[in-house]
């Protein structure tokens, strides 16, 4: 991986970090979480018979898609498109593959760190100050790297509106719209059955995060969710190679 992208990852990284996209995003995502986690799923944690890690992994890939990846993708490309800083900064030497993978990685390292600020009520609860038993590390690590891939693959998604888009507002619509989207469906798997069936659990995040959250691998869905990456980025690739000839 060139320097140049490294560069403006770090620019973009810091950016976040100097505005308040990043604590909206970490300190929101945190609260929601729990307050599902603790208060609202089953009647809440301590109303469970079991210490489980699993309603966290039902949350994350719902609020990630609805909210978390669509508010940070959505000023990547469109904010500097309207602001015209899209233009200067293409017009320096750096290829368009640069600005697109090094904005890429610095809003998967944000989700990054928000995953690992997660990471904090696992050890609350069997570490401490709770001791709830010993910690099944297999369904925890299966969950955060489907988490992980899954975000990849919506942030994928989300530069690529971004990419089309003059607009942040737009941009964050139809991101959400469509992560939602690929969620949703995988809800009527059940009601179909074939050739249908077998699209729909193709393209469904929902079914494709399945296996994750119960503690296995699927290196389907590996290949399904890097997949969805590159195929988003190469679009938005192409479309702010587009703009040269426009």
């Amino acid at each position: 991986m060139s320097s140049k992208v490294i560069t403006i990852a770090k620019r973009e990284l810091r950016s976040y970090f100097d505005s308040l996209v990043a604590y909206v995003v970490v300190g929101g995502s945190m609260l929601g979480l729990g307050i599902w986690f603790f208060l609202m799923q089953q009647g809440g944690f301590w109303q469970i018979d079991r210490a489980s890690l699993g309603r966290m992994f039902d949350f994350l890939p719902w609020a990630l898609s609805a909210m978390v990846l669509p508010l940070v993708t959505m000023r990547s490309l469109a904010e500097e498109k309207r602001t015209g800083t899209l233009e200067l900064l293409i017009t320096m030497p750096v290829t368009d593959a640069d600005v697109i993978l090094g904005k890429y990685l610095a809003a998967l390292g944000l989700v990054a760190v928000l995953l690992l600020a997660t990471f904090l009520y696992p050890v609350a609860l069997f570490v401490f100050p709770w001791h709830l038993g010993a910690l099944d590390w297999g369904p925890l690590v299966s969950g955060y790297v489907g988490t992980l891939l899954l975000s990849a693959a919506g942030l994928g998604v989300g530069l690529a509106f971004s990419a089309v888009s003059d607009s942040q507002i737009v941009a964050f619509f139809f991101t959400a719209l469509t992560l939602i989207f690929l969620h949703v469906v995988g809800n009527v798997v059940e009601l179909v059955h074939g050739p249908v069936a077998d699209v729909i659990s193709f393209v469904s995040f929902q079914t494709r995060f399945a296996p994750f959250a119960r503690g296995l691998i699927d290196m389907r869905a590996v290949v399904y969710f890097l997949s969805v990456t590159a195929l988003s980025l190469l679009f938005a690739f192409r479309s702010l190679e587009s703009r040269k000839w426009n």
